[in-house]
């Protein structure tokens, strides 16, 4: 598995400490979700790996970053980002916009700019692990880092 993506890139760029960290990524998992599923490979809590998931507010593209056991309440998000409805982005779109495949993709290092909304909570975790750029690879760093060097804004935003 490559060390570089265009994730790595990014904190290396900005001067953000972060270990990698692989797991066997598999698609065929039921349940759970691909934040669980890596929780649980890698032995650590499931609030403390966070998903990053592509919505839009009010038809306008934006990525959001939740603990991996949470749901995004999305009138939170929506009012979180000042838009009146939130849902969230096809597959293909977010795949097109952030120029990551589903599963791998990584709120550091997306080919288009979008806003970044971070759960709040999860800024209070030592550490946390956050998609890599890459299926099966997670990057375990300073949740304040993953917010600066995401453009991210903290609000409440799960059910």
């Amino acid at each position: 598995m490559p060390k570089s993506t265009p994730a790595t890139l990014v904190l290396r760029k900005l001067g953000i400490a972060f270990k990698i960290h692989t797991y066997v990524y598999d698609s065929t998992a039921a349940g759970g979700g691909i934040g669980l599923q890596a929780a649980e490979a890698l032995g650590v809590e499931p609030h403390r790996v966070l998903k990053t998931l592509m919505a839009e507010v009010d038809g306008a593209p934006v990525c959001v970053v939740v603990p991996s056991d949470c749901e995004v309440s999305m009138k939170k998000l929506a009012a979180a980002l000042g838009g009146k409805s939130a849902n969230m982005m096809r597959p293909a779109d977010a795949e097109r916009i952030t120029g990551y495949h589903v599963g791998g993709i990584s709120p550091f290092g997306q080919k288009k700019k979008v806003p970044v909304a971070i759960e709040q909570a999860a800024l209070s975790n030592m550490t946390v692990f956050v998609n890599g750029g890459q299926r099966g690879l997670q990057l375990e760093l300073d949740p304040n880092d993953a917010a600066i060097a995401a453009g991210a804004h903290a609000h409440a935003l799960t059910a």
